[in-house]
């Protein structure tokens, strides 16, 4: 079992430095200052395939697992362990810390460190990210049927928190990768912990949180694609006024983008 959640925590770590460009300090920048005009987000290289391969895995390992009895058998003997080990654990840790590598992208904007877009764009982002993210997730969750571990409903597969918590990860290693590998790595790390949290509250199967976890990454790596050419055929008026406004639905946050005509 241990290996098992080891392998786990060393790949998404693992993601958190891909195509880092080496460690640097961070950048001091003046304070982070809110408009109502909609900045041109910094440029991008272009995406490549094998970013998406480890995330496509982690989805394909899980889909995989619906109907795979070897598979099912890990899920099992992995809860038998945590259980065996920890009866009446129960902590609510995972139901915050699923926003906090995104919350810290704010946080770090605030601190006069700023990451590749501004902090508009970078919402918008997000914004699109859980959007994608929840909309998959939902879909999926309504016809697997498959039960949760503590046999409260048939919600189990993938889980919600952990794809949320990697969207967040994901966002802040876009947004700071060529700042430092660290704010990534150290997204990744809480993403991670939110998954294994998950499992040790008897509420998802180890299957559960990997495919949860590809499913948040491959949102937010869709979400800096699609952008660009989401504001360029829909934001031509440079000075559109727009208002984001946060709300918190189905355990998840999401951020409405509104524009005035």
């Amino acid at each position: 079992m241990m290996k098992a959640l080891l392998s786990f925590l060393c790949i998404t770590a693992a993601i958190g430095i891909a195509n880092a460009q080496g460690i640097l300090l961070p950048k001091k920048n003046n304070p982070i200052v809110l408009s109502d005009t909609l900045a041109t987000p910094n440029s991008s290289k272009s995406p490549k395939v094998g970013d998406f391969i480890i995330p496509a895995v982690f989805v394909g390992y899980g889909i995989v697992s619906i109907s795979n009895p070897t598979i099912r058998n890990l899920d099992d003997h992995i809860r038998s362990e945590i259980r065996g080990h920890h009866p009446n654990f129960r902590n609510h840790l995972d139901d915050y810390i699923q926003f906090a590598p995104a919350v810290a992208v704010y946080g770090l904007n605030i601190a006069g460190i700023k990451g590749k877009n501004k902090v508009l764009d970078a919402s918008i982002i997000y914004g699109i990210s859980l959007m994608l993210m929840g909309g998959s997730v939902s879909i999926i969750k309504n016809n697997s049927d498959r039960l949760r571990p503590d046999g409260s409903d048939y919600r189990s597969f993938p889980s919600g928190h952990t794809a949320t918590a990697f969207v967040g990860a994901e966002f802040i290693r876009q947004e700071y990768k060529d700042v430092s590998p660290w704010y990534g790595i150290a997204g990744y790390a809480v993403a991670t912990t939110t998954g294994i949290f998950r499992m040790y509250n008897n509420k998802h199967w180890f299957s559960d949180v990997v495919a949860g976890a590809g499913f948040g990454i491959i949102s937010t790596k869709l979400a800096y694609i699609t952008y660009p050419y989401l504001k360029r055929k829909f934001c031509h008026n440079r000075h559109m006024k727009f208002m984001l406004t946060p709300t918190y639905q189905n355990r998840s946050l999401v951020i409405l983008f509104l524009k005035q005509f």
